[in-house]
């Protein structure tokens, strides 16, 4: 699969770069609107990692415009979080169904989260 992680954190997307690269093709971007001009320029992910709460765009705005940029991109982003929520964001989380992971992410339950995204073979 061919991934991104959008975190702020430079050493939380080397993490979940490092632990996903052994099976998956991982970019990063330390910026939402970095990610979003790459997606917006035609490069294509089978999912994304987003980190919730960031400056500049958060999280819940990266969503919103990856639906206008690539709709189907946009069921198979994983919210990463931290805890600290505001009151918009634990909204949005209970709105929206997409899978979310929690700062520190447990490696195994990473990869296992990724596979959701792996294609099945037909029968």
């Amino acid at each position: 699969l061919k991934l991104l992680v959008v975190d702020d954190e430079p050493l939380v997307a080397r993490s979940l770069q490092r632990i996903l690269s052994r099976e998956h093709d991982v970019d990063t971007a330390d910026r939402a609107r970095t990610a979003l001009d790459r997606i917006a320029n035609g490069e294509r992910f089978d999912a994304v990692l987003c980190d919730l709460m960031m400056p500049d765009v958060s999280g819940m705005a990266f969503y919103d415009e990856v639906g206008i940029l690539d709709p189907d991109l946009r069921e198979r982003v994983v919210f990463v979080t931290g805890g600290a929520f505001t009151d918009a964001a634990r909204d949005f989380l209970d709105r929206v169904p997409n899978l979310r992971l929690e700062k520190p992410v447990d490696p195994t339950t990473l990869r296992e989260t990724v596979r959701e995204f792996t294609p099945r073979p037909p029968r």
